[in-house]
């Protein structure tokens, strides 16, 4: 399967929703247990997901738990693809969720300022780890932050931890104003600048805007191509008629182009 660039939340009282979500578009839907359901609510939602995740589906179901207390009714479930962990401070924060539901794959969220000091703790924790992502909304609160761009050192802190523990970037953490599609758009690009990929969605108006803004452009797809090319025909490194330097890393990067372009 290539690798996902969209991520839809439903939430977990919603089995309408639940539904719905798994024709939007989406490449994975994540079932919230957390911030979308009410605390009076949790005990009907995680009933209602697990009925839901009682059989699989044909594109990757994740759950995004409130807490552990969520994990009994979730093991074992064969539509369950993967565990949203929120909240992680520390490597034994997935130990505990790990021990509690094996054979998942986990995504840490780091929501505070000692979850991105220990980035790259969390993201070697365990095999089951699979990613890790910034959750903005509460790592704002936490930080002070007042500017969009406060947060951009977090983010190139997540890219950093991400790829030295060999997993794939982290997905931008959602966009809250759904009218304004707009200010998504560049909002992705400016993601898509620091190293992000993907995006996490709360309406499927959203998908579209960020597959297109995190797909590579007709022109970056020429490049990548002459690039694989000229490599192809020499490889030592070597300049482009135009100047442009190839190398091992270059040719790597042009084939990552590559791959997310075979998903138009």
């Amino acid at each position: 399967m290539t690798a996902p660039l969209t991520w839809l939340y439903a939430p977990g009282d919603r089995p309408e929703v639940m539904a719905k979500a798994l024709s939007c578009g989406a490449d994975v839907v994540i079932v919230d247990l957390e911030d979308a359901v009410a605390p009076d609510r949790k005990e009907y939602a995680r009933a209602a997901t697990a009925e839901f995740l009682a059989s699989p589906h044909e594109i990757p179901v994740h759950v995004r738990i409130a807490d552990e207390r969520d994990l009994p009714s979730l093991a074992g479930l064969p539509g369950l693809s993967g565990l949203r962990v929120p909240k992680v401070g520390h490597a034994s924060d997935i130990h505990r969720v790990a021990s509690r539901a094996p054979d998942v794959a986990l995504y840490a969220l780091l929501e505070s300022a000692l979850a991105v000091e220990h980035a790259h703790a969390i993201a070697t924790a365990h095999p089951a780890v699979h990613g890790i992502a910034l959750g903005e909304a509460d790592l704002r609160a936490d930080l002070g932050v007042r500017d969009d761009a406060g947060l951009d050192w977090s983010r190139s802190r997540a890219v950093v931890a991400a790829r030295a523990a060999g997993l794939a970037p982290p997905a931008q953490s959602v966009y809250p104003d759904v009218q304004d599609l707009d200010g998504l758009a560049a909002s992705c690009r400016h993601g898509r600048a620091l190293g992000l990929v993907g995006r996490a969605a709360i309406h499927p108006r959203q998908l579209p805007v960020i597959e297109r803004a995190y797909l590579p452009t007709a022109r970056e797809i020429v490049e990548a191509e002459e690039i694989i090319e000229a490599a192809a025909a020499d490889a030592g490194a070597h300049a482009l008629p135009d100047g442009r330097f190839v190398d091992a890393a270059i040719v790597a990067a042009a084939r990552r182009t590559l791959s997310l372009a075979s998903r138009r």
